[in-house]
């Protein structure tokens, strides 16, 4: 572990950060919103996949199409 893997670890952490990572507002909604989001039914149809980040420190979440 050096420079060179410091910064490729402060690279993926910032591209995870601004591009990935989920709103931290209270119910994922901005604080002037005055619309709940809608209701979500039957997860089960749909198929999350996660993709592994770091070696598996931060993992993403998304649905498959």
């Amino acid at each position: 572990m050096g420079e060179a893997h410091a910064r490729q670890v402060r690279v993926t952490y910032t591209k995870h950060h601004t591009a990935h990572r989920p709103p931290q507002a209270r119910r994922r909604l901005p604080p002037d919103s005055v619309h709940q989001p809608a209701t979500v039914h039957d997860l089960d149809t749909r198929r999350l996949l996660r993709t592994r980040v770091l070696g598996g420190v931060i993992n993403e979440y998304h649905y498959a199409a």
